[in-house]
């Protein structure tokens, strides 16, 4: 008996209906693109491992799905290396490529390669999708879309104000209310990492504060003590998980907290600039929160961190980003300072579900259906269609020569407005009797009435 095939965890399949619902997000997301300014670009689907690995942190490396050299992969390595199990060094003798971990890298040699040809500052979007070798849950998959906006070639801060202003843009038209921005600074926690004493531990210390959502005050604690931050430099960050108030109340304690690191109180005002321009000019539907404790545990950030919630529901983000100032250096080009932003369309997608926000879509469908009747009647109706497209009006011949029952239930079950009969009768008189699905009424008449009629329907 043959297995009953599957696919793999972390993967799906997608009906028609949840194409045209994605294709909804897609083109609401491109559309808002578009109107600010950004232009389309696409990367391969796997890039040169040296290209992924080290950009993403330890934890962000273990996530990339590598991929084997063609052929016998195997043959050209050392014998004592195999008989060691190093997975680190091994990988790297049998595997030159990998799939894309996020978009944003790629994008940064992407920018590199193509220097001479590329307009500073350069605004880009890019919506493919990204594979992470993560453990699959609600939300979380190994293949999924990601929907980026990065400008690079600008240090103004006027760029981290209008992506706050597109994320709202995008989500006041997909029907989301209340959706939470967090915006941080990775200066701010470079600046509590100087005060506390673990400045040597920065990249150990975001990692583990990133997860303050997910594992709680005391996991956090634990995690850090694990990484050798001492409890004296913990005990010092007590006033930063307290912290409460308005944006404005925020940033003043912050200013008092970190008056002694100069990177610190630089990120502060970095993020008063941001939040102070962005509610004067107002958002539509969404709320722009400071939150000191938001890290996004990747090594490339250099400045604003941003990170989205939707309202009423439990997914996690559903988008984030960050500046990164020196991101195109690791490839060679230095001094080109980027920020971008990501929507995550797969949660976007479940977080609309859930909340029914969905409009009723309409599924690809010709606008009318030929009847089968038999080889003759085929033909003459093929010669009908091929005009009809050739007139932009989708059409459709049924393949099969079936019961006419069947035939018109299947145009009932796909909607389709109108189905065309053409039978020994119109065959002999070249014509085609019309006939509406909703009313019932038909009329026969030639080919030219038939096409003006279609045409004013």
């Amino acid at each position: 008996m043959a297995q009953k095939p599957s696919i793999p965890k972390g993967t799906r399949d997608f009906s028609p209906t949840e194409v045209a619902q994605r294709n909804y997000i897609f083109h609401t997301i491109k559309q808002s693109f578009e109107n600010f300014g950004f232009q389309p670009i696409e990367t391969p689907a796997f890039e040169n491992s040296s290209t992924l690995i080290g950009k993403y942190g330890e934890e962000g490396d273990r996530l990339i799905f590598k991929i084997l050299n063609s052929g016998d992969y195997l043959a050209k390595v050392d014998e004592d290396l195999l008989k060691d199990k190093n997975s680190k060094i091994l990988t790297s003798q049998i595997s030159e490529k990998a799939l894309r971990y996020d978009l944003t890298v790629p994008f940064a040699r992407y920018v590199v390669q193509h220097q001479n040809e590329i307009e500073f500052p350069f605004k880009r979007y890019q919506m493919q999708p990204v594979w992470r070798a993560d453990r699959p849950q609600k939300g979380r998959f190994r293949e999924f879309y990601q929907c980026d906006a990065d400008v690079v070639g600008s240090s103004s801060l006027w760029q981290e104000v209008e992506f706050v202003q597109l994320y709202d843009d995008v989500f006041t038209k997909l029907g989301l209310q209340n959706t939470v921005i967090k915006i941080n600074n990775r200066k701010v926690l470079s600046g509590i990492a100087e005060i506390i004493g673990a400045s040597d531990k920065l990249i150990d210390f975001t990692v583990a504060l990133d997860k303050l959502d997910k594992i709680g005050k005391e996991g956090v604690v634990k995690e850090m003590l694990a990484k050798g931050i001492s409890e004296n430099a913990i005990e010092k960050l007590n006033p930063l998980f307290e912290l409460q108030g308005s944006n404005k109340e925020k940033l003043i304690q912050l200013k008092v907290m970190l008056q002694d690191s100069d990177e610190g109180s630089c990120g502060v005002d970095d993020l008063q600039f941001v939040i102070e321009n962005v509610s004067q000019l107002g958002l539509q539907k969404s709320i722009l929160q400071l939150d000191v404790t938001l890290a996004r545990g990747l090594n490339y950030y250099t400045g604003a961190i941003f990170e989205v919630q939707a309202d009423k529901v439990n997914m996690g983000s559903i988008g984030g980003g960050g500046r990164y100032d020196d991101l195109t250096g690791i490839f060679g080009l230095k001094n080109v300072s980027g920020v971008g932003i990501s929507f995550g369309l797969d949660r976007i997608y479940l977080v609309l579900e859930e909340l029914g926000l969905f409009k009723a879509v309409t599924l690809p469908k010709p606008k009318m259906l030929f009847i089968n009747f038999g080889e003759k009647e085929a033909f003459f109706g093929l010669e009908a269609i091929k005009k009809l497209r050739e007139n932009n009006i989708k059409s459709e011949l049924y393949p099969d020569a079936a019961k006419l029952k069947k035939q018109m239930n299947y145009a009932n079950k796909r909607d389709i407005g109108f189905v065309v009969l053409v039978g020994s009768s119109e065959l002999e008189n070249k014509n085609y009797t019309l006939k509406n699905m909703k009313t019932g009424d038909q009329v026969t008449c030639d080919f030219e009435t038939l096409l003006k009629m279609i045409q004013n329907l």
